[in-house]
């Protein structure tokens, strides 16, 4: 199972939000660069980037701090937040990432989540299936769709794709453990590479993940709460 390590990004800050409200949000540090430093450090080689500006602005606004980090570690990065168009995902590309996460743009315009399927293959593009009572969340986690999870997933199945992060938004930076029967449904569901998201708390949870089967898990607030440390997560690497 990957361990893939959190860095929101809202005006060049390392952020984390509490069940995805902008009104709720801690600044955990001033240069992200430093943060993906530590966890390329530990032995971490991967790193899930979200540009938290450009979920809520609706485009892309966080691509020097992707190319800060792609430039000065070797760290293999999923980035999100915001890509809307077929500019957005080759200037990410062209920045560094060497995958995209696909949210609202999935679920409001999916003819163009399979144009980019087509462009750059299915292993470069994740869907981002983020949920809040089983029903997708779109435009910055503001507003939420009539479209249940699996079915979501399994209509990105359809369509090719073979990785998801699925995140429960209720869980999300509330340190109370993830939504451990929603991916339990999911995998025993269908064929797809889970990457659980929101709710890790502890070393137990990941254990509990990586039992279910999950490809990867994203972790945030508990590593910079302590709850999980890095020499934890080295040691696990």
């Amino acid at each position: 199972m990957r361990i893939i390590p959190a860095i929101d990004v809202i005006d060049g800050k390392c952020v984390r939000l509490t069940k995805g409200d902008y009104n709720i949000q801690k600044i955990y540090s001033n240069d992200p660069v430093d943060m993906a430093k530590q966890f390329e450090d530990a032995g971490i080689r991967y790193l899930h980037l979200v540009d938290l500006d450009g979920a809520r602005q609706g485009r892309l606004v966080n691509q020097k701090v992707l190319n800060d980090i792609a430039t000065q570690t070797n760290l293999i990065i999923d980035f999100g937040g915001g890509l809307k168009t077929n500019k957005d995902v080759a200037t990410a590309f062209e920045n560094g990432a060497s995958q995209i996460t696909a949210g609202s743009i999935a679920l409001h315009k999916p003819q163009v989540v399979q144009e980019w399927i087509s462009l750059y293959g299915v292993d470069r593009i994740i869907l981002g299936a983020d949920c809040r009572n089983r029903k997708i969340s779109v435009d910055g986690w503001k507003s939420d769709s009539k479209t249940d999870i699996l079915d979501y997933i399994i209509e990105y199945i359809d369509r090719g794709i073979n990785t998801v992060i699925c995140t429960d938004i209720s869980k999300d930076g509330m340190l109370l453990g993830p939504s451990f029967e929603l991916y339990a449904e999911i995998l025993s569901t269908t064929k797809i590479n889970l990457i659980a998201s929101g709710g890790i708390a502890s070393l137990n949870d990941l254990k509990k993940i990586k039992e279910f089967g999950c490809e990867g898990v994203i972790i945030g607030k508990a590593i910079y709460e302590g709850n999980i440390t890095l020499k934890e997560l080295s040691e696990l690497c």
